[in-house]
């Protein structure tokens, strides 16, 4: 499926139990309502729920959102449980099941309340184990009663790189050669909030398995594809140990109990290491792993032989630059979006059968909001997903389309906003 050609895919290609939705964080769509002691307003309610008509409209039977830790419990263990939080989850909740859409809830997106930093350093202290499984317990105790898919952090993998290796998302430690921040050390920190991270995940796992609700509960992990640069050995095993100390190191520990031997080969007494009975909560412990891939990066071999920084790797992503006025028609008009996803879901039902960082400053989702009006306007894209999922279509022509090529997004939960 190279270049211009046209794609057999539609809906009925895939299983009747093959969900299709949307996907949102907490921190991408809902503001940050406690600003200046500010209280949950109209806004924070309306883009829910106008969101929620849009996907309703589209076909979608599944979305994907994230619970803002500091809503549900500001400060943690020392405070009490915000019921206006509460109540914001619920009608969210509430509205998604009249129109006929599975919610499936994250329960940490990378944000925490503040003061669980200043407290005792967050994801550094064993502490912040028990901090999510309150977090976890309130979930449960409030929602668990409509929300049967449950995914307990969000790509640690990549929280933890970007947040105590290269210093990027807060708390922004980190040290060289990694990155220039006031405090942290990229080579022993990450490997620690990483190891709390996954034992977290283990027992609001194990307390979710403990309640009667009976629904399904897993993980979702930042999955890029490791491809060699070259065809040679030594990029080919630099291809293996970027998979291991990326992908392994979230998932081996549920079927092995342990980090990958690649991980201990070359970190050696650095890895924390688990007892028998945590090895024992982890095994088998989650019902499904969920995975947001992005792209394909390529490696080569930096331990045998010399890298520069260029030519080491290289990534591509599809997402729309913030435009102004004047080019938002060619937002709009995103044929890229399209081959992308008709392209993917093609390879997808063949193997069947046999955005943080940069905050407002690229644009993804079949939708474009006006940032001052907050009006949401559909893009192409919006329209051929609903015919998809309608079962509309079943032959997409590029070339008609404008036979352009793209590069990126979420597998089956496409981002809206």
């Amino acid at each position: 499926m190279e270049g211009n050609e046209e794609l057999h895919i539609k809906r009925s290609d895939f299983p009747d139990g093959f969900l299709f939705g949307a996907a949102t964080s907490s921190y991408q769509v809902e503001g940050a309502y406690l600003e200046d002691a500010k209280s949950l307003s109209n806004w924070d309610a309306f883009c829910h729920s106008e969101d929620i008509d849009m996907m309703h409209s589209l076909g979608i039977k599944a979305y994907r959102f994230s619970i803002s830790w500091a809503r549900i419990l500001p400060r943690g263990r020392s405070g009490e449980v915000n019921p206006a939080g509460i109540t914001f989850y619920n009608k969210i909740i509430d509205n998604l099941i009249l129109k006929g859409i599975e919610p499936f809830v994250t329960m940490h997106h990378f944000d925490f309340p503040q003061e669980l930093e200043v407290k005792y350093g967050s994801w550094l202290n064993p502490e912040m184990q028990e901090e999510f499984v309150l977090l976890a317990e309130t979930c449960y105790k409030y929602f668990g009663d409509r929300v049967k898919y449950w995914i307990t952090i969000n790509e640690p993998n990549l929280f933890t790189n970007a947040a105590y290796e290269s210093g990027d998302f807060p708390p922004a430690r980190c040290s060289e050669p990694f990155g220039n921040c006031l405090a942290g050390n990229s080579d022993v920190e990450p490997l620690i909030v990483m190891h709390n991270m996954l034992l977290a995940n283990g027992k609001a796992t194990k307390l979710y398995h403990d309640t009667t609700h009976g629904g399904s509960i897993g993980i979702v992990v930042s999955c890029l594809m490791y491809e060699p640069l070259t065809n040679t050995d030594l990029d080919r095993e630099a291809a293996e140990r970027a998979f291991a100390f990326n992908i392994g190191w979230v998932l081996d520990h549920l079927i092995y109990g342990d980090y990958p031997e690649e991980m201990h080969k070359y970190l050696g007494s650095r890895l924390p290491s688990f007892s028998l009975e945590e090895k024992n909560l982890l095994k088998n412990s989650i019902d499904f792993i969920g995975i947001n891939h992005y792209s394909t990066m390529y490696t080569k071999d930096c331990i045998n032989s010399s890298c520069s920084s260029t030519g080491a790797h290289a990534i591509q992503g599809y997402s729309s630059p913030d435009v102004c006025k004047e080019r938002v028609d060619e937002i709009l008009n995103d044929v890229k979006r399209i081959e992308f996803h008709s392209k993917y879901l093609a390879f997808l039902a063949k193997s069947l059968s046999y955005e943080w960082l940069q905050g407002y400053d690229v644009r993804f989702g079949l939708y474009y909001v006006d940032r001052k009006t907050l009006t949401r306007r559909s893009k192409l894209s919006a329209k051929w997903y609903k015919d998809f999922l309608m079962n509309n279509i079943d032959l997409i022509d590029m070339k008609a389309l404008g036979g352009r090529r793209s590069f990126q997004n979420n597998v089956m939960m496409l981002r809206n906003g």
